[in-house]
């Protein structure tokens, strides 16, 4: 018997989608050739992080829904597969410069409170220890910002989607409807269909080092993340590299580690256990690019979630499942494929 759905691409996007579809009582098949994670879902920092609350659009409101629904999302994926997810809303603390900061980021509190629905606190807080040095002696803390696992996070989904029936392997049929969920490389086939480019593969590297911080709130310090998770371990991301051409790791990921341990300084003596480099997607829009593939009845689109995968994934997967299951397009403005023409 043929699916009802067909997903290509066994990443974030790709997994999640195929899990809310399972649920709804859709057969699902997952086709990969070359494994789950095998892109840049398979990397290492996880940080879960909101956009800020002032200047609201449908993306930040989108998000804003997305990381709410998180919590419950992978609890439900955690039951039903029996596999920890490596989530938890332990929240990020970010040093304030000056006065000037100071006054924005209380005034941002304001827009929280109004834009967050009461579910989750931006505030103006003294530093704790666990805290980058912060000129001002405060800090905004929010309660928003969660932490995944993304490896463990896939397997998670992976054992779900298959404990509800679904299949996961390296090829499906055609026929089906069909989600193409494919990263940098579907990316680059959806531009050359298209004639004209809607996206590319951004580089970014990343490392995890041995500290265990265990529920920490994350760090976010001049754009650098840092990431403790459950198991022990400091996630420190990422580069972002446009002109790059290769995967190869190199001295920019070794600048991480001086900036981490600048801004922590316990981390300067903690091991390093892991490099990662990757193509990550990015649209042309910097949205998500979700909706029907022009030109092509029946073949869809999610990819695009350049930074935010994770953190968009429950109301990407929940959209396009309504779409393709339903034929009810809750897609917003700015998100679909067109968008990025």
């Amino acid at each position: 018997m043929l699916p009802d759905l067909v997903i290509h691409g066994a990443g974030i996007f790709g997994l999640s989608i195929a899990w809310d579809a399972v649920r709804r009582g859709a057969r699902v098949q997952v086709a990969d050739p070359h494994g789950i994670g095998a892109g840049a879902s398979g990397g290492v920092v996880g940080a879960l992080a909101p956009h800020v609350p002032e200047q609201w659009n449908a993306k930040k409101a989108f998000q804003l829904d997305s990381l709410l629904m998180g919590q419950d999302f992978w609890a439900g994926v955690e039951a039903a597969g029996g596999v920890p997810s490596g989530y938890g809303r332990t929240g990020r603390l970010q040093p304030l410069a000056d006065a000037a900061a100071v006054d924005l980021a209380r005034a941002r509190a304001e827009g929280a409170d109004h834009l967050w629905q009461g579910r989750a606190a931006w505030r103006v807080v003294e530093a704790p220890d666990w805290a980058p040095p912060s000129p001002t002696g405060l800090v905004i803390e929010d309660t928003l910002t969660a932490r995944i696992a993304p490896r463990r996070a896939l397997a998670a989904l992976a054992a779900a989607i298959r404990a509800k029936g679904g299949v996961i392997g390296a090829d499906a049929p055609s026929g089906p409807p069909a989600i193409w969920a494919t990263g940098a490389a579907g990316l680059a086939a959806l531009s050359d269909d298209l004639g004209r480019k809607v996206g590319t593969g951004i580089k970014g590297q990343a490392l995890v080092m041995r500290f265990d911080a265990a529920d920490l709130p994350q760090l976010f310090v001049d754009g650098l993340h840092i990431i403790p998770h459950a198991d022990g371990t400091v996630a420190i991301g990422s580069t972002t590299e446009n002109e790059a051409t290769d995967l190869a790791i190199d001295a920019q990921v070794e600048a991480l580690r001086d900036r981490a341990a600048a801004a922590v300084p316990a981390l300067a003596a903690a091991p390093v256990i892991e490099r990662w480099a990757g193509y990550r997607p990015r649209a042309r829009s910097r949205a998500p690019m979700l909706g029907a593939w022009p030109g092509h009845v029946g073949r869809f689109v999610a990819n695009g979630g350049f930074k935010i995968g994770f953190g968009m994934a429950p109301r990407v997967a929940q959209v396009m499942a309504d779409l393709v299951l339903e034929g009810r397009d809750t897609i917003p403005d700015g998100f679909r494929v067109e968008d990025s023409l």
